[in-house]
């Protein structure tokens, strides 16, 4: 089956050639990755529903409209995909729906700068349901589910972020009316940065300190009304506005919002959690974590998202790879192809692998997060710190490195991939942006470093460990001494652990060395606090490795693509050990004589994948207008659509620009 091709469009020879050589079904990795031969059809169906809509499509470039232009453009094309997502959703649909039309697949081939209807649906919606009661779910979610409002998400304040405890927005409860009064009393306690607040917005779930009989009670959410439902005015009291350009997502439409004496109704506290009675009585929460409900479900999303955004990418740099031609490998030679080149294959393999990395430790994430929200619900919070250390790790480093990825897909494209129509700045800027969305990851790695001391001193205690830190044990037991090394994926496993545990080992004893000589806990944190960010990154790929590799052994799939995909998992894990072989050579049984053998191992590997390398990305089935891009195409038409993408510009509507008469003409003129 030919996946994509443009009717009636020849394909390039080089991409049509690259095709032919395909040792597996692409067709049979698409359904993988779907799930399933019906999954696949269902989620074609689907965009063909809205992207076969003319009023869904772009009449102008983003890029040459401005940025008001971009935001009312982005709301118009807003209201009509979420009327369509409804109507399917009415016929019987189900959330999947909304995770194609707001993921980095198709949502970003309809509002290629932004959404700002996202975290009315990502943010606003699941905070009304886990942190709602049963009425206030009654009560708000018909309303946002349908649309009668638009809600937002306002935590983010202009001096604190990740951080959330050190939030400045205030709201103090008046027993007598039964009411929170909402202020902002710093300049730096204004909500800055969520999505839709600026214009689109008229609801939010607003984070704030609680205050009520004198004391403060830490942070806690609320519904609070920004805008008249009639007119859209801001009520009396809310001072919002939208915050300017940006690097990326200028559609998103993010603000700022201050309060000013702004008064709410009790029941408007969300009281899942924590509740305050009508005189005033704070009755706390039965952990502090259940606050952070929202935040790992949006991490989990993330995950997904940058697998989405990094198989776009790869997808346009192995196809442009396949198709320009460069320079010479042997004299009097017709030009090779750019991906014959190792540096090149070195630059997209590794990437096209963590595509992969990302979507399956995505899923098992997922899984695990689905499973401790049900043992939430009945009480049990036993495995709630452990859901929150992953999150936190495997969100920053795998955001990291999309963000990171990306550039070097873009880079492998040369001075093409500097264009907006190959569409890698875009997708840069989408991807760059989660390093500091729901967490900032330096920040988001410290947090799961203190997961990472308790595991330990409970190792070093001898108590029962959570799975995923279940081999400090061995660190701990003594029985972490060096083995014979050999090149499988067995020993990769086991020395990303090593070195996860020897970084841990560490850092513990680096903590403990400086309390002992005098210095405060908070010191010593702060001066390991280095070490402390490695450890849990090594945390995070040690982990990453090894669901990578597991998800691949338990696949029920043809030997072809099966081997494939090994190939690809050990790609990823020799890739990130040779990068990181300072810290195997330290704590692993990798040795320097290793090195090379390790080497070489990576460069087998690397001309294995080069005959799939075009087949893999068809697999992944991103249809043109999904990835739109000149350069990615699938009939690899590169410069036939690099001249097309010219003629939109326009400052190519005229031969003669007005500035030539205005300007440059009496410039060229005038006596100097």
């Amino acid at each position: 089956m030919v996946l994509n091709k443009t009717e009636n469009v020849k394909c390039n020879e080089d991409i049509e050639r690259e095709r032919k050589k395909c040792s597996f079904d692409p067709l049979e990795l698409t359904h993988l990755l779907d799930g399933s031969p019906e999954k696949t059809r269902e989620r074609k169906e689907r965009e063909h529903y809205f992207l076969s809509d003319p009023e869904l499509r772009d009449t102008i470039p983003q890029d040459y409209l401005s940025h008001k232009e971009k935001y009312e453009e982005a709301v118009r094309k807003a209201c009509i995909l979420f009327r369509k997502v409804t109507q399917l959703r009415d016929k019987g649909g189900d959330l999947e729906i909304f995770r194609q039309t707001l993921s980095g697949m198709l949502g970003s081939a309809i509002l290629k700068d932004g959404n700002p209807f996202t975290l009315h649906y990502v943010m606003f919606l699941p905070t009304i349901v886990g942190q709602g009661t049963v009425e206030q779910q009654a009560e708000w979610m018909g309303k946002a589910w349908n649309c009668d409002i638009i809600g937002t998400y306002a935590q983010t304040e202009l001096g604190h972020g990740t951080f959330i405890r050190g939030l400045e927005t205030t709201a103090h409860y008046d027993p007598r009316t039964q009411e929170f009064i909402l202020n902002s009393p710093t300049l730096t306690s204004y909500k800055w940065w969520p999505g839709g607040l600026g214009q689109t917005a008229n609801y939010a779930v607003v984070v704030a300190q609680l205050h009520t009989k004198g004391v403060c009670h830490g942070i806690n959410p609320f519904i609070v009304q920004l805008r008249d439902e009639e007119t859209h005015k801001p009520l009396p009291g809310i001072k919002i506005g939208e915050i300017g350009t940006k690097l990326g997502m200028n559609a998103t439409n993010n603000g700022y919002l201050g309060f000013e004496n702004v008064r709410i109704p009790r029941e408007h506290m969300l009281m899942k959690n924590a509740q305050v009675l009508e005189d005033g009585t704070y009755v706390k929460s039965p952990s502090d974590k259940l606050t952070y409900g929202t935040m790992m479900f949006v991490r989990v999303i993330i995950l997904q998202d940058m697998a989405g955004y990094l198989s776009k990418a790869s997808t346009i740099a192995i196809r442009y790879s396949a198709v320009r031609r460069q320079s010479e490998l042997k004299p009097g030679e017709p030009e090779p192809q750019i991906m014959d080149y190792l540096t090149q294959q070195y630059k997209l393999f590794p990437n096209l692998a963590a595509c992969f990395a990302l979507r399956f430790n995505a899923i098992w994430l997922w899984n695990m997060y689905n499973n401790v929200t049900a043992e939430l619900e009945d009480g049990d919070l036993d495995r709630l710190p452990e859901l929150h250390a992953l999150s936190c790790c495997l969100k920053a480093v795998c955001t990291a490195d999309a963000a990171q990825g990306v550039e070097i897909c873009r880079l492998s494209c040369g001075g093409h991939g500097y264009m907006t129509c190959s569409s890698m700045p875009s997708i840069y800027g989408l991807v760059t942006a989660a390093c500091t969305y729901e967490g900032e990851n330096t920040v988001m790695l410290l947090q799961t470093a203190r997961y990472l001391m308790k595991a330990w001193q409970q190792a070093v205690g001898g108590m029962a460990m959570t799975p995923t830190v279940a081999y400090l044990k061995l660190a701990v037991s003594g029985n972490n001494n060096p083995q014979y090394w050999e090149n499988s994926t067995v020993c990769i496993i086991r020395a990303y652990q090593q070195v996860a545990a020897g970084k841990i080992k560490m850092c513990a004893e680096n903590m403990d060395r400086r309390i002992r000589g005098g210095i405060s806990p908070e010191d010593a944190w702060n001066m390991t606090s280095i070490e402390l960010a490695q450890c849990a990154e090594a945390h995070a790929r040690a982990i990453i490795v090894d669901k990578f590799v597991e998800s691949v052994v338990e696949l029920n799939v043809s030997s072809a693509l099966k081997t494939v995909l090994r190939q690809l998992s050990e790609l990823y894990a020799v890739y990130w050990l040779l990068q990181k072989s300072g810290d195997f050579l330290m704590y692993s049984d990798v040795s320097a004589r290793d090195i090379p053998s390790l080497q070489n191992w990576l460069e087998v590997l690397l001309s294995q994948i080069r005959p799939n390398a075009v087949g893999v990305v068809d697999g992944f089935d991103i249809c043109d207008e999904i990835l739109s891009s000149a350069l990615g195409s699938y009939d690899g038409r590169v410069y036939e659509r690099l001249f097309e993408e010219v003629s939109k510009s326009p400052l190519n509507k005229q031969s003669v620009n007005v500035s030539f008469q205005k300007y440059l003409k009496p410039f060229l003129k005038a006596s100097l």
